[in-house]
């Protein structure tokens, strides 16, 4: 929130009934609360199982206001985010949560 306290964040992780796991249902649910209050969406992933459902969603919205971006969770989440806080659009925020290089320790 320090560095990107305008952008909103939603986390959908576990099952429905609050197991681990992934939710179909809580995910496109973020996606139409945030997608109709007139926002664009970068999805962040964890895992494997994750993805799948995430690409599930994806054939359910409009792709043009949502974007799947597989790469590390929690460096990708903070360079989207201070990327969106700093006015970049739809395809920077996904371009920079899906750079890993940007990450890798090269000592």
């Amino acid at each position: 929130q320090q560095m990107a306290k305008d952008i909103e964040f939603r986390a959908a992780g576990g099952t429905d009934d609050g197991g681990i796991g992934t939710s179909f249902d809580a995910i496109y649910s973020a996606v139409e609360e945030l997608t109709a209050a007139g926002h664009e969406v970068a999805l962040l992933t964890d895992l494997g199982s994750a993805d799948m459902t995430v690409e599930a969603v994806l054939d359910m919205v409009d792709g043009d206001v949502v974007r799947f971006c597989p790469g590390p969770l929690v460096e990708g989440a903070v360079a989207a985010a201070v990327t969106a806080q700093i006015g970049g659009d739809l395809d920077a925020v996904a371009e920079a949560a899906r750079a890993k290089e940007l990450f890798v320790d090269s000592a």
